[in-house]
């Protein structure tokens, strides 16, 4: 029988982060809450029942799941396929993707100066 965890991404395992409707503030569980004495590390879900938003006093339900961030998309057993694209997270390879396009560009365009 396959772990429930296995058929999920890593990003999708990782700790989401949950932003406020009300003022914008962005709750990071790998921080946790240092004005309510919430330890780094506590998910949104662990959060006490009277947690209010440190910012405008939001209750917790206003908060909506924005995902989680620095952590590979891929699954855990296609990590080491590959040139280590894998064990990049989201942003890094759209950096990657795009810097690879603006290099190619300059590259084109540098062609019609040798001419």
């Amino acid at each position: 029988m396959t772990d429930p965890a296995d058929e999920q991404t890593l990003a999708e395992q990782a700790p989401a982060r949950y932003e406020c409707r009300s003022c914008g503030y962005v709750y990071e569980p790998s921080q946790g809450d240092g004005n309510r004495d919430i330890p780094s590390g506590t998910p949104f879900e662990k959060l006490p029942s009277d947690w209010r938003c440190p910012v405008c006093g939001a209750r917790s339900t206003l908060f909506k799941n924005i995902g989680s961030t620095g952590a590979p998309s891929g699954f855990k057993s296609n990590l080491s396929y590959g040139f280590g694209v894998n064990r990049l997270t989201p942003a890094q390879k759209n950096l990657l993707i795009f810097g690879g396009l603006v290099l190619g560009f300059l590259a084109f365009m540098s062609a019609y100066g040798l001419g």
